[in-house]
Parts: structure tokens; C-alpha cells; sequence
């Protein structure tokens, strides 16, 4: 069995590595082709171009590469008709994904990450019909909004709920590593994207000199995302209080301490995505932050139909995780925030833990249930998956 592959950007890189591991594991005869990251790579895929090519995110951000994504467009949707695999799986960045699926009638189609028409375009969901012919859930509320049109879904669990949390004593030996001891702790994550970093970073330092000046001997670390090393490190020299920085170095030494510091850090300063999941798992209470391009902050903030974008928020249906967006989204602001949560780490507790459990903690790995789910809708597994009792759809959807 042959399986094509397709993901752009970090996120899309673990799942499509947890997937591979799950259909290896259920057929061990299976062939492996596309576009991923590093940990797709160690799953054995030889990425047809850096995936980091895609890794691109906002409509203003966009517009300077298209002629790249474009280029990169043709040449994987070419790949696809040359490589004549049993199906296509399109991982996340569904801007590009489903642009390559568009262009495939005939071959199988599985798109991992159903796109979140409760959040915003519901329209998308009538433009997929004969785009694809399976969706892939993080969200056990997300299968009975496409079966309403026609799509086939299943809820294979968040990746988030299944990943290694560090221990207590791990945490400890993290701090005592890093002579940090019994200071208070914040753990800095302005993102994964260049865009990201430069926008956020300038705000998230400022941030937290604001809020050393209150809290005296407070101590910072940012693991750094792939490829962003030297944009991190020419950030965080300009900032009043110098964060330790974890490289993303591969190996699992380098998770472990990653993890560690999850789990040692008193609060976050985060931008807005997946991370706020880690974060719920791991049970460090969190400041969400993140802005954007001037255009596209106007666009997507008329068409996003949700109070709140914060994951752990949505999924707990709570406003527990205080985030600033926008215009809101200002060093001062994130500071106060920042303050309140270091005084009151527990209030976001209850809702953390709902999250995860809401997500599949506990249950069997989302990357093997997404691989059962998958070969099951092509007739190649007799097991099917029963999705979990659907939360409530987001308030506002």
C-alpha cells in the first residue's frame, strides 16, 4: 500500500509523523511519499522539498511568496499523478492541502484535521464535497457538522492528549539544572513562524520586564521552534530579561527537556494556536497573545464566529485562559494578565483538565486511531473507530 503524504508547517509535521507510525504499525507493508518536516523524515518519508516552504500563514504574509506556493503547488500535484498512490492524505494547511486534492479527482482523498467551519467559512463545508473523501477530527463535537453535508468524519483524538507530560521530580531537576531553583517561572512561546516571531516577540519581552518589575528574581525560557533559531536569538538579545533558550534539537533528550521545562514553568506567555493544548496537558496555566497583519486582523476578525479562539477555552467551553488579541494584544496588557495568572495559577485548573480528558487522555494514541479510522473507510481494517459522546458544538458556531 502506498500513502502520499502532504504537510506544511510544524503542526501538521507530528501528526503526519504519528499517523505514519500508526499505519506502519497496522501494516507493516505500507510505502511512504510526499511533503514533510523532520519528524515525518525520521518516520522514513524523503520530503519531495523543505516543507518549510509552505509554512506560511496570514493573507498579507502569503503574498510574497505565491509565486513560490504556487510553483511548489504544480509540483506536488504532479508527484501525485506520477507516484499513483492508494490515497492522498493532506495534513493541516488546508490552504495548500486542499488546493492539491482539488486538483486529483481521481485519486482518494483524506484530508487530517477536519478545517474548523464552527469557528469560521462555514461555507467551506459545501465547497468540499468531491474535494475529499474522509476527514480526520481533533474535536469530538466536529463529526456530526459533516455528516450534515455528506462528508464522511470520524474524532481520532487530539495529539495533545496523548503526548508525555513531565514528572514533578523531572520538573524539579530541570530547575536545578538551569539554577533557576524557587524562582517564579515563565515559559515564553511567540510562536513557530517567522511572522509570528517577529511580531510577537518585541511585545512578549517588553511583557515580561513589565511584570519582573513586580515580581523580583522572575525567570524566563523559550524553547525555540525549528528553523527559527537565529530569529529568536536576535529577539531575545533585545529584551530587558534574557530568557533561557531551548534549541530544537532532535533526540529524545531534547523532548525530555522540553517537557520538563512545560511542567517547571508557573505560567505561559503563548501565542494563540495548538501550544495551549501542550500547555492544558502538561498543567501550566496560561496568558494567550497574538496578532497580525493590519489587513488581515480586519478580515478574520469579521469572520470568525466565536468569542473566544483559545483551544483550551473551546473545547472546556470556559473563558478560563485570559487571551489578547489585536489591538489588545500590547505589552502592559499582557503583563497584568501575566500577574494575575502567577497569583492565582489554579483558576485555570478545572478547565485544563476537562479539555484533555474532552480530547482522548487515556485513550488509545490519536495517530493509531487516525490510521485504524483511515484504513477502516478504505476497506483495509475491520475495526471501526466509536466516536466518544460530542461535546457541545463552541458558543458561537
Amino acid at each position: 500500500m502506498k500513502v502520499f503524504l502532504v504537510a506544511g508547517e510544524p503542526s501538521g509535521d507530528r501528526l503526519g509523523a504519528a499517523l505514519m507510525a500508526g499505519l506502519r504499525a497496522l501494516r507493516p507493508d505500507i510505502a511512504f511519499d510526499g511533503v514533510g518536516g523532520t519528524l515525518m523524515e525520521a518516520q522514513g518519508l524523503e520530503s519531495r522539498f523543505p516543507m518549510s516552504d509552505l509554512t506560511v500563514m496570514g493573507l498579507a504574509e502569503v503574498l510574497p511568496r505565491y509565486p513560490l506556493l504556487r510553483r511548489r503547488l504544480a509540483e506536488t500535484v504532479a508527484a501525485v499523478r506520477a507516484a499513483r498512490p492508494d490515497v492522498l492524505v493532506t495534513v493541516d494547511s488546508p490552504d495548500f492541502g486542499l488546493r492539491v486534492a482539488r486538483a486529483l479527482p481521481g485519486v482518494r482523498r483524506v484530508h487530517y484535521v477536519a478545517p474548523t467551519i464552527w469557528a469560521w467559512r462555514p461555507g467551506r463545508a459545501r465547497r468540499l464535497r468531491g474535494v475529499v473523501d474522509h476527514l480526520l477530527a481533533l474535536f469530538p463535537f466536529e463529526p456530526p457538522l459533516w455528516a450534515a453535508h455528506g462528508i464522511p468524519c470520524d474524532f481520532v483524538g487530539h495529539p495533545a492528549a496523548a503526548e508525555p507530560v513531565a514528572t514533578e521530580a523531572e520538573a524539579r531537576a530541570f530547575r536545578g539544572a538551569f539554577g533557576i531553583g524557587d524562582a517564579p517561572l515563565v515559559l515564553v512561546l511567540p510562536g513557530s513562524r517567522g511572522g509570528e516571531v517577529a511580531r510577537l516577540a518585541p511585545r512578549f519581552g517588553e511583557a515580561l520586564a513589565l511584570a519582573a518589575a513586580e515580581r523580583p528574581g522572575l525567570r524566563a525560557v523559550l524553547p525555540v521552534a525549528p528553523g527559527m533559531e537565529s530569529a529568536v536569538a536576535a529577539q531575545a538579545e533585545r529584551w530587558p530579561l534574557r530568557p533561557l533558550l531551548l534549541p530544537p534539537r532532535a533526540g529524545p533528550l531534547a523532548q525530555e527537556t522540553r517537557r520538563a521545562a512545560f511542567r517547571a514553568a508557573d505560567a505561559a506567555l503563548a501565542a494563540s494556536g495548538t501550544v495551549s493544548l501542550e500547555l492544558a496537558a502538561a498543567g501550566t496555566p496560561m496568558v494567550i497573545g497574538y496578532d497580525m497583519a493590519w489587513a488581515t486582523w480586519q478580515v478574520l476578525r469579521r469572520m470568525v464566529r466565536l468569542e473566544t479562539v483559545t483551544l483550551v477555552n473551546i473545547v472546556s467551553e470556559t473563558r478560563a485562559v485570559p487571551e489578547l488579541l489585536g489591538p489588545a494584544c500590547r505589552s502592559p496588557a499582557l503583563a497584568r494578565a501575566l500577574l494575575a495568572v502567577l497569583d492565582d495559577p489554579a483558576a485555570q485548573r478545572a478547565a485544563m483538565d476537562l479539555a484533555m480528558e474532552r480530547l482522548g487522555r487515556g485513550g488509545e494514541a490519536p495517530g493509531l486511531r487516525a490510521a485504524r479510522a483511515l484504513l477502516g473507510r478504505m476497506g483495509q481494517a475491520a475495526e471501526a473507530i466509536q466516536p466518544p459522546p460530542s461535546t457541545r458544538l463552541p458558543s458561537g458556531a
